[in-house]
């Protein structure tokens, strides 16, 4: 598992850091898209939830809510709430 962050306070991850997450750190676990390892990369997610497959927003949504409860992230898009209750 990983470690450290190399950047910390960004929300990149370098190919060899998602490599080492596992599949639970991930929004989209199968497809291994939206890493959460951290507070960060929750809101990171957060941010790019409009790009995420139709299909995939409810699945997502509560990843992102299960993930910023986690790290202590108040998720205030009422659009991934509502995902999230679909």
């Amino acid at each position: 598992m990983m470690s450290r962050i190399s950047h910390p306070g960004e929300d990149r991850l370098n190919a060899e850091e998602k490599r080492e997450l596992p599949d639970s750190a991930y929004g989209l676990p199968d497809l291994r898209e939206y890493p959460m390892p951290d507070a960060t990369h929750v809101r990171a997610a957060e941010a790019y939830f409009r790009y995420a497959p139709e299909d995939r927003k409810a699945e997502l949504a509560r990843n992102i809510l299960r993930k910023a409860e986690e790290f202590g992230v108040d998720v205030k898009s009422i659009v991934i709430r509502q995902w999230a209750e679909q």
